[in-house]
């Protein structure tokens, strides 16, 4: 019995594989089917390859332009430190001087120096 049903089971496996080569056997040519003519990038227009790099240089564009915004918008404000060319409106140089000595950055004899130089 099991002899039976290995011989039945190679028949229907060597069938199952033969049955599509034959089948494509028998389909038609496609011997000039990309061969050159009318149809081919629409009537010869190879200057349309053109547009492939422009779009993909675009699209690199629109996205480096993209990732800058969100990272921006996404980043808040920035809060580092203020350049010391920037001066508080209304600030004059003895009341920075003031300022400094009385944080202690200086001392009382480097404070009267540099009020005598200032003029005041």
């Amino acid at each position: 019995m099991q002899k039976a049903l290995m011989k039945s089971a190679i028949a229907v496996s060597a069938a199952v594989a033969v049955v599509p080569g034959a089948a494509w056997a028998q389909a038609p040519s496609d011997t000039g089917r990309y061969d050159w003519g009318p149809h081919m990038m629409w009537g010869g227009g190879w200057y349309a390859m053109i547009f492939g790099p422009l779009f993909m240089i675009l699209f690199l564009a629109v996205l480096v332009v993209a990732v800058v915004v969100l990272v921006r918008g996404l980043g808040g404000s920035w809060s580092g430190p203020v350049s010391p060319h920037h001066s508080v409106a209304g600030r004059t140089p003895l009341d920075i001087l003031r300022e400094r000595f009385a944080r202690g950055e200086i001392d009382k004899e480097e404070f009267e120096e540099r009020r005598r130089v200032l003029g005041e």
